[in-house]
């Protein structure tokens, strides 16, 4: 495993700033693959650390940017809020997959998208108009019918849901199970008997395992050193 550096940073979309969190693996000069981690409705960017951590750990530069700052919203963003703020919200993401590209010790070629309820909507949207994003992970998310019109493209795609989730409900699923088997989108798909919105103990751990699994499959490699004067 990889000893792995954690900074804070900023980067500007729309003319607003937004924190970063970074998780950079450490011990080695060269280009890592690149995921960002999109926090739930309940702003709590503090919950990605132990997955991003993890994934740092195996070899991933893991970024997650507070999106929220791009709005101002403060706490939990309810459905109204969420509805009216996503197309920002999406355009944030946007920026920070540029943003990330930029930096020396990622393979800009390798971006992958893990979201969590909300940032697993944001995550499928954005994979669905942006041809840089390689792989998504949805964890208890889902696609928005309306992105439909919108839609030019996906990616491989893992899908991780709990079949007794009271507030996105396992249909969100199968329907984007559905639309990557029209496309011919190479997936993954494990539904926890059980389970609600989020994980924890046994199902969490399986959850981890295939994520990694997961990312490790569908991006590549770091492909070359990275320049020798990366932190000065």
């Amino acid at each position: 495993m990889f000893p792995v550096s954690q900074s804070v940073s900023q980067f500007h979309s729309g003319g607003q700033s937004i924190t970063f969190d970074s998780f950079i693996p450490g011990g080695q000069q060269r280009r890592f693959p690149a995921i960002l981690g999109l926090h739930g409705s309940g702003g709590g960017h503090a919950t990605m650390s132990d997955p991003a951590a993890m994934l740092a750990q195996q070899g991933f530069a893991v970024f997650v940017p507070h999106y929220f700052d791009r709005t101002g919203t403060r706490g939990v963003a309810d459905r109204h809020t969420a509805i009216r703020q996503f197309p920002l919200w999406g355009k944030t993401v946007w920026d920070a997959i540029t943003h990330v590209q930029q930096h020396p010790l990622v393979d800009p070629e390798a971006v992958g998208l893990v979201g969590f309820s909300l940032g697993a909507y944001l995550a499928l949207s954005v994979a669905a108009v942006d041809q840089r994003v390689k792989a998504v992970v949805d964890f208890f998310g889902g696609f928005p019918k309306e992105m439909k019109f919108f839609m030019r493209r996906l990616c491989p795609t893992l899908i991780l849901h709990g079949d007794a989730d009271p507030t996105v409900p396992v249909t969100e699923a199968y329907h984007l199970q559905e639309i990557l088997e029209k496309r011919a989108i190479p997936y993954e798909m494990q539904i926890y008997p059980g389970a609600g919105h989020g994980f924890t103990g046994d199902i969490w751990q399986d959850a981890r395992r295939r994520t990694l699994a997961f990312l490790q499959k569908y991006l590549a490699a770091p492909q070359e050193p990275a320049s020798m004067n990366v932190g000065s």
